[in-house]
């Protein structure tokens, strides 16, 4: 059976192998039948290409060689419109960029065509009167003019070949998009003006599909967007002209004006630079009527937004100083305009300030105008970003305000017969009081009535409504325009009369003038109540400006803008507005505008308040809130209230000053218990000890003090002092020896020898020296003046604290070197000028005052607060803090010290010496002798803050019979021979001493009134400390 299975099987699988294996061979032989049709089929297409190729290169040879030939000879044979239409068609069909030279010759050739006199068929532009040719003419100028464009985005004005070939391109586009030149519409051919005209204007009309005007932005700005134009009055000319002829034909429609405004008049100060170059189209914008069709068409506020949206910032910002240099030159049109301008410029300055930072981030960039930024900048903007500011300065010139504010200056201020000024109790700076009564007097040949609120205007009438929108537009450019707010605020307050007009039109708001409209308005959220706010902030902004660059002969001689009386009242409106603002709790929740409404007057109320501290010209309580319990505010206080708090840190001159002294002194004593710096039952504080040696004084109290932990500074500290010799002088230190110390120290830090501080011209300020750097540890010792200074007022100790160039660059002698510093990057070359002057003082003082001694600055106040809570001094203005430091700057009031004095050993007041000492003190010796008797006993020169009852411990007098180191202290033998004035032995030959720690004066019982005079005046006069016996 197997070998019958097997003689079958091998048939069969014979069989279906070879089948396979022929079927695989089949398979195989199509698919290389197929491979090679394939084949065959790509190297006919190859050679189809190549021979396309090779024959369209051939066909591009030929019609090159045909241009060559024709233009070879161009220039002396006249060639007809029918030729160069046909030649121009076949370089047109291969056309590239390598034929930009040949493009060239074609247009100069159909421009000379153009020019030929009485001859219609070499008229390039007679093609179009050609039944056949009218459509492919139209067609191929199109392209001609289109090509053309091309060239202009990519041309380089400033390039010598490249102008050349600028002027070439706008020849083109100007000869052919209007009929005004053509030869063939002049005489009889003037029945044809009207068809071709329709044909230029199809011609524009295709262009403008194109990008047209983006060309035209291109070229603009490559030619003017620099410091000095490249672009030619004919190139400008022609290029403003091809601008407006779209327009022009269109009939000024929206959205051919729209084109010219995004593209043409966002270009930067392309207004001035017509206006130099080409007054021409000067004369043609105002035919026109531009500016009022631009206003017209930009009421429309969403047509406002689009084209803010489509500029973006910096070329809005373009447009802005376009728009107000037009406005500057037609004022005209300006003041029938008003309201509309008013509102797009602010419209748009609002659309800016959206993205206007505070500070640097990897969101913004850096605007010349601007700041931060978030929005893309172009820098290629930021050369012609001086001359875009000097046409947004003529919105704060003086035609313009005056334009304007036309409503506010027209009011007439009732005038009165002028007076002289008053005497001045002092001349100031040095001025003869002579000449200040005839810089006074002169100034006043018109001295008016005294402001005040009256109130009887209409808040909703269209005038008010009109002067509110113009206040909103100037607040807007002073948020916006960051980096030339200061220009933006002089330019407001150049005009003298302008900020007294606006006080005036204030007063007159409402029924009752100015303050309770205004109070009203801070809870009301209407666009007529933030309108309101904005002309008070803009008020308060331009004023705080114009106060603070006056000097004092402006301010109280010759009264600037303001009578002083005036500033009475505006403080007391101001001060009135902000302690509502605090104390009613707006300011608690206040935020975006309503908190800068605040900050711009309380601004200018501490800029008064601040002058009124250095230079009176209000009345006593003129700050001072009556209505307001200072223990009211205190329980406040302890309960946390914000308003409380807030008032503190804000306006805290509406409280007395006494009541502000009392509670610096509780928050001071608070910490102390605090820190465990006070006695206590249970504990005593911890005392640090120092040696000073007195002809030392200053290297071992910074040598030993320095590293102390700020709260040991704060915490008990005892002197013991050694004389020349090395001896320890005699004495304990119960704090009187410290107070000692700290006021040689202090004397000696601030001693301008020393060069850590410098005095100003007069001898009357300090300020630190920028060359202290000579000392090698100078800004520790800084920061050590200022920790002392700061322990001075800790513990109630008093002691005495007490050219420029023609450019942009400040010149200093340092050790006999000559070092100059710019205030500006490249400042030394830059001259001082009437424009720049303002800004040159500010970066003066800014430079003097801040750079140039930052770092010793930065360290005086480190020191200085790390022992005193900066927010504590809050409560003061800058006189009042050296009061705290330094003591009251008053006369010594002797009835006051008689008063609270407290006699010991048989002393009392109506004692024979007592009687002769008080008689001393107030006839017998100057107030410089006064000073020093009191600090003799008490260590420091001048009274107590709020009066000798506040002298802790209070000033004593003890009647002594032994000298100091025999002292055993009263006993009743001895006081009742003081008492009775009986004398062991005569004292003449003894001294008075003191225990200023404990402010006492122990007086020997003297039998004349001479020999006390002459042993205190020389007690007094001797720096010995305790070895005075």
């Amino acid at each position: 059976m197997c070998s019958f299975d097997h003689e079958y099987s091998s048939p069969l699988c014979f069989t279906q192998s070879s089948k396979s294996e022929f079927l695989d061979k089949a398979r195989q032989a199509r698919e290389e039948r197929k491979g090679y049709k394939a084949r065959d089929r790509a190297a006919t297409l190859i050679q189809a290409l190549v021979r396309r190729f090779l024959c369209r290169c051939r066909l591009q040879k030929q019609i090159r060689k045909e241009v060559d030939d024709l233009f070879q000879d161009a220039g002396t044979t006249k060639r007809n419109a029918l030729s160069i239409f046909k030649i121009a068609r076949k370089l047109l069909f291969i056309f590239c960029q390598d034929d930009k030279l040949r493009f060239e010759k074609l247009c100069r050739s159909i421009l000379g065509s153009m020019d030929v006199e009485n001859e219609p068929k070499v008229w390039y532009v007679s093609l179009a009167l050609s039944k056949d040719l009218t459509i492919p003419w139209i067609k191929q100028i199109k392209d001609l003019l289109w090509i053309s464009c091309q060239f202009l985005k990519k041309l380089k004005p400033d390039i010598m070949q490249d102008n050349k070939l600028v002027t070439l391109y706008l020849t083109m586009l100007v000869t052919f998009t209007d009929t005004s030149t053509w030869k063939i519409v002049r005489g009889k051919g003037e029945a044809l003006r009207p068809a071709l005209t329709r044909i230029c204007e199809n011609i524009m009309g295709h262009l403008n599909q194109k990008g047209f005007y983006s060309i035209l932005q291109i070229l603009l700005t490559n030619g003017l967007a620099r410091s000095r134009p490249s672009l030619t009055k004919g190139t400008l000319t022609a290029v403003f002209t091809l601008a407006l002829r779209p327009v022009i034909a269109a009939h000024f429609s929206d959205n051919l004006l729209r084109s010219l405004l995004i593209h043409i008049m966002s270009v930067p100060a392309v207004v001035s630079h017509i206006y130099t170059i080409t007054p021409e189209c000067m004369t043609t914008i105002q035919t026109h009527d531009l500016l009022r069709k631009f206003i017209l068409f930009l009421s429309c506020e969403e047509q406002c937004v689009d084209i803010c949206v489509c500029l973006e910032g910096s070329h809005t910002l373009c447009l802005l100083g376009n728009l107000i240099h037009l406005g500057y030159l037609n004022e005209k049109v300006l003041e029938e305009e008003a309201n509309h301008f008013v509102t797009e410029l602010t419209d748009m300055l609002s659309y800016c300030q959206r993205y206007v930072s505070q500070k640097k981030s990897n969101l913004t960039h850096w605007h010349p105008v601007l700041g931060w930024f978030s929005q893309t900048v172009d820098y290629g903007l930021n050369e012609s970003m001086p001359l875009v500011t000097k046409q947004l300065q003529y919105l704060w010139g003086m035609p313009v305000i005056r334009t304007l504010f036309s409503d506010v200056l027209s009011k007439k201020l009732e005038t009165q017969e002028p007076t002289p000024p008053p005497q001045p109790t002092t001349s100031q700076n040095n001025l003869p009081v002579k000449s200040l009564f005839k810089r006074a007097f002169q100034k006043s040949a018109s001295v008016r009535n005294i402001l005040k609120p009256v109130g009887g205007r209409r808040v909703d009438s269209a005038e008010v409504q009109k002067v509110c929108s113009i206040c909103v537009l100037y607040q807007t450019a002073l948020t916006t325009l960051t980096q030339i707010r200061l220009q933006i605020l002089t330019g407001l307050t150049y005009l003298d009369d302008l900020l007294p007009k606006l006080w005036a039109f204030i007063c007159e708001l409402g029924p009752q003038g100015g303050l309770k409209l205004f109070i009203e308005c801070l809870n009301n959220d209407t666009e007529e109540s933030k309108q309101l706010l904005a002309m008070l902030m803009l008020f308060c902004d331009c004023s705080r400006h114009l106060i603070t660059i006056l000097d004092d002969i402006e301010v109280y001689e010759e009264q600037i803008s303001f009578k002083t009386e005036e500033l009475v009242t505006i403080s007391s409106f101001l001060n009135t507005f902000v302690y509502k603002m605090v104390w009613d709790g707006i300011l608690e929740n206040a935020k975006g505008e309503k908190l800068d409404l605040f900050h711009s007057v309380h601004g200018w109320l501490m800029v008064l308040y601040e002058r009124d501290c250095r230079r009176r010209f209000s009345p006593d309580d003129n700050w001072l809130r009556k209505d307001l319990k200072p223990s009211l505010l205190f329980q406040e206080l302890e309960k946390g209230k914000r308003r409380a708090q807030l008032l503190l840190q804000y306006i805290p001159h509406v409280i007395p000053h006494k009541n502000r002294v009392l509670l610096f002194r509780n928050i001071v004593t608070k910490e102390k218990e605090t820190l465990g710096l006070v006695e206590t039952s249970s504990a005593s504080p911890h005392v640090t000890h120092i040696t000073i040696r007195r002809s030392r004084m200053l290297e071992d109290g910074y040598d030993q003090l320095r590293r102390l932990p700020v709260n040991s500074i704060k915490g008990v500290i005892r002197v013991k002092f050694v004389n020349d010799l090395g001896v320890d002088e005699a004495g304990i230190d119960q704090d009187g020896v410290f107070k000692e110390f700290l006021e040689e120290i202090i004397k000696k830090v601030f001693n301008p020898a020393l060069n850590l501080f410098k005095t100003t011209s007069g001898n009357e300020r300090l300020y630190p020296s920028p060359t202290s750097y000579i000392h090698e540890n100078h800004l520790q010792l800084f920061e050590f003046v200022g920790k002392m200074l700061g322990k001075a007022m800790y513990e109630r100790y008093d002691g005495d604290v007490g050219d420029l160039g023609l450019t942009l660059s400040y010149d200093e002698d340092v050790m006999g070197q000559l070092v100059c510093h710019e205030l500006i990057p490249g400042g030394k070359t830059m001259p001082v000028t009437n424009e720049n002057k303002i800004s040159y003082i500010h970066l003066m003082a800014h430079f003097r005052m801040h750079t140039q001694i930052k770092e010793q600055t930065a360290a005086f106040i480190r020191g200085f607060r790390s022992i005193i809570n900066p927010e504590w001094l809050h409560m003061f203005s800058t006189p009042e803090v050296q009061r705290l430091v330094s003591g009251d700057n008053a006369e010594i009031d002797l009835d006051d010290l008689k008063k609270h004095t407290v006699y010991y050993g048989g002393f009392h007041s109506s004692h024979r010496v007592i009687i002769w000492l008080w008689d001393i003190l107030s006839s017998d010796f100057s107030s410089e002798e006064r000073a020093m008797f009191l600090k003799f006993v008490t260590s420091c020169s001048r009274p107590p803050l709020l009066g000798f009852a506040y002298l802790k411990p209070p000033f004593s007098i003890r009647c002594v019979e032994v000298s100091d180191d025999q002292d055993t202290g009263d006993t009743l033998g001895s006081v009742l021979r003081g008492f009775f004035t009986i004398r062991k032995k005569e004292p003449g030959g003894r001294l008075p001493t003191s225990s200023t720690c404990f402010n006492l004066l122990k007086l020997p019982n003297y039998s004349k009134k001479s020999i006390l005079r002459d042993k205190l005046r020389y007690a007094i006069s001797m720096n010995t400390g305790f070895e005075l016996s």
